[in-house]
């Protein structure tokens, strides 16, 4: 065996090379669009007063989950603005939802074509697996390469990385719709893509938030690996720290990614069912609202059925 190897490396390189040569127009209009989506992102975010922001993301984390969430974001945000970390955190903040935002228009429709089609669920079974199990720092290698230095290739590896759990929990939720509602459906005339949106979609939407929810950690996940490939953010002053041992700016930069962490993975979760959450502004107009039904049905069953008890029992009337 001396001498035996199998050059998988240079067949890669080899492939990069040629993409690299004969598709670079094509690499320039995604690295505008990307790089176009994540500066105006970051401007809309940076633009007006952090105050305004902050009042913002309470507002969201009130609406879907709860009051509590809302003073804990009020805060979280504004220990971030303590620590002068506004920028970059926003900066991050704008490349998490572009990737997370892209990953999930890919992952979405893939699940869906997954769940209804045997032959599609096996070729993406083994590429999913390649995708979640190579390490994330192997993307960025190719991504430099075609995308150079800068937010681009940080935002390509991200969406790579990310994007796996989307398509699995989408088809997990399309196939895991009652065979039985799906055949009621078809007995009742629809058209598939009236059982899709009308039926499968709504009563997976559950676990298809799951899936987003793990697309928005992994893609925070990503934002040290980005920095590292010179994204602008909190993952490029985490990188900075670990190159020249500075405790607290690493310290700091870290705990910045978790506060994000915390908002985003709170606010998506309780996108999946944002009329349960009891404490949410929806769950209390939800609450409301039942009372109301209820209580009329309650009042007009003893006006209905007096009648029906009176002539069952003629000793009533009198």
């Amino acid at each position: 065996m001396d001498g035996f190897r199998i050059p998988v490396g240079t067949w890669i390189e080899s492939g990069v090379d040629w993409i690299k040569d004969n598709l670079d127009g094509l690499l320039d209009v995604i690295s505008f669009v990307m790089s176009f989506l994540v500066e105006g992102l970051t401007s809309i975010l940076l633009t007006p007063s952090f105050a305004v922001i902050i009042v913002i993301a309470a507002l969201i984390a009130w609406i879907v989950r709860s009051w509590q969430l809302a003073i804990g974001t009020i805060v979280s945000f504004g220990l971030i603005v303590g620590m002068d970390l506004w920028v970059p955190a926003m900066q991050t903040l704008a490349l998490v939802l572009v990737a997370a935002i892209i990953a999930v228009l890919i992952a979405v429709p893939l699940g869906i074509w997954s769940a209804r089609n045997s032959t599609v669920r096996a070729v993406l079974k083994p590429v999913l697996d390649f995708m979640q199990t190579m390490p994330a720092f192997v993307y960025l290698i190719p991504a430099i390469v075609f995308f150079g230095i800068g937010v681009v290739p940080g935002l390509v590896a991200t969406v790579i990385f990310a994007l796996p759990p989307g398509v699995r929990l989408t088809e997990l939720g399309i196939r895991g719709v009652d065979s039985e509602t799906v055949e009621a459906g078809h007995a009742f005339g629809a058209k598939p893509g009236q059982i899709l949106r009308g039926i499968q979609l709504p009563l997976a939407m559950p676990t298809i938030m799951a899936g987003v929810n793990q697309v928005i950690m992994l893609a925070l996940s990503m934002a040290v690996i980005a920095g590292m490939a010179g994204a602008d953010g909190l993952g490029k002053m985490v990188v900075e720290a670990i190159s020249t041992i500075n405790i607290p700016k690493g310290v700091e930069a870290g705990l910045g990614v978790v506060l994000i962490a915390v908002f985003l993975d709170r606010v998506t979760a309780a996108l999946g069912a944002p009329g349960e959450n009891r404490s949410s502004l929806l769950g209390m107009i939800e609450r409301r609202r039942k009372p109301h039904g209820g209580g009329g049905g309650a009042a007009s069953t003893p006006a209905a059925e007096a009648p029906l008890a009176q002539d069952a029992d003629p000793a009533l009337v009198h």
